[in-house]
Parts: structure tokens; sequence; C-alpha cells
């Protein structure tokens, strides 16, 4: 048992970043993110799953889908990956947010590998089995729980191999840690409000469970990185 109750998902919260931005707000928060997954470990979660999930070879080429992309520093990290270990890989970053796609398209300028498509999560332009496999990280908790079953839903029929969605734990020690890690490694106000705030919107594992079997894609499989505040949700493969 818990020494602790759990924490309530907030419901219908607005993240910052979620609403119109100026330009200098946004290019800092993105910022933010790509330094707070490179410093914590977000990125790694997500490589690391995705590389079992593929189990490439040298000079295979792979197709992998990101959605919710952001700022593509994950899409540029993997492909930085990809180039050290003769892996030929494309990513199509996907996000809703014409002004952060443009941001993404400036920081990304040196991968032609990625190329960047504006759509939404919940209707990709994909067919099915149109990639290898489909990722996300930081998107899901942005979904209330009727439409985050569609997001798993599309992943999940646009993949072959399977998908990977990465996201933060809820619970009281990750919101103390992530207020903290923002107030002394993010230097926007909209990181530090936004912050907190997602590990309060985050899903728990079995609240996964339940959106996965909605969305007609379990079994899945649950990895938590606590150290890391990070838990990934892997379907497909084996």
């Amino acid at each position: 048992m818990p020494l602790l109750p759990e924490l309530p998902r907030v419901q219908d919260a607005v993240e910052l970043l979620d609403a119109p931005l100026s330009s200098s707000d946004l290019e800092e928060s993105l910022g933010d993110i790509s330094r707070l997954n490179r410093y914590f470990g977000g990125s790694w979660v997500t490589r690391s799953h995705l590389v079992r999930l593929l189990r490439t070879r040298r000079g295979e080429p792979v197709t992998v889908l990101d959605v919710g992309s952001g700022g593509a520093d994950i899409p540029v990290r993997l492909v930085c990956w990809a180039r050290r270990r003769g892996v030929s890989l494309r990513v199509i970053a996907v996000d809703r947010n014409c002004q952060i796609l443009e941001v993404a398209r400036r920081r990304a300028a040196a991968y032609p590998e990625i190329c960047f498509v504006q759509a939404d999560g919940l209707q990709l332009p994909v067919r099915a089995g149109g990639v290898d496999a489909a990722i996300s990280s930081l998107t899901l908790h942005h979904l209330e729980p009727d439409a985050a079953p569609t997001l798993l839903a599309e992943m999940a029929r646009v993949s072959r191999r399977g998908f990977v969605v990465n996201d933060l734990i809820r619970g009281r020690v990750a919101y103390a840690l992530v207020w903290l890690a923002t107030r002394l490694f993010a230097w926007n106000r909209m990181s530090r409000h936004d912050g907190p705030l997602s590990v309060l919107r985050a899903y728990t594992s079995r609240e996964i469970v339940a959106l996965a079997e909605r969305a007609g894609v379990s079994p899945i499989r649950i990895r938590r990185h606590p150290l890391l505040l990070r838990l990934a949700v892997v379907g497909g493969g084996r």
C-alpha cells in the first residue's frame, strides 16, 4: 500500500504551450523542453524502447513518425544516433501547431532526414502501416480521456512494428522534482508553469491500460523509469 494517497489527475487544464504564443516565448519554451529531455533522460527513454522495438540492422531503412513533435529535439537526437550507427533513418515530425513547426524546421535544418507535416495526432494523414513505428513524447497528457484513446489507436494503425509513448509519471515526488528542475534548468515562465502542471495531467499506468483497452490496442507493455520520472508505453513488437 502506498504511503501517500494517489494524486488525482487534473482535468481540463490548459498549459501555456497550448495557447497562442509570442515567438520569443515559444523559442525559449521549446529550448527548455529540449534541455530537460537531454539532462533528465526523456530522449533516452524514447530511443531505448524504439531501438528494442525495431531491432534495426546496419543500413536497413527505417521510417518513424513522431506525433506531437514540438521542437523536434527527439527526432534530431534519433537521427544523430542513427548516423553514428549506420542506420538509414527517416523521421516524419508531426505537430498541429504551425508556429511550433516553423521553429522546429529551423532547429532541424541540418537534418534532411527529418520532414515536417502539420496534422492532428487524432487524425494522422498516413495510411495503415505506412511507417515502421510511431512515437510520441509528452503528448498523451495533453489529451483528456475522451480523446487519448484515439491517439493510441492512430499510432497503432499507422505503424507496422509498433509504437512508443513516453510521458511523465504522475506522483507527489515527480511533481516536486519537476517543479525544482524547471526552476533550475528552465528559463521561460511558460516552462515553469507547464512542467509541474504536466505531471498533474499525466496518466497513471492503470489509467493508460484502460485507455489502451478503449482504443483496442491492448495488450501493451508499460515500463516505468522512476529515476527519470518517465514511463514508456510500448505497443506491438515482442
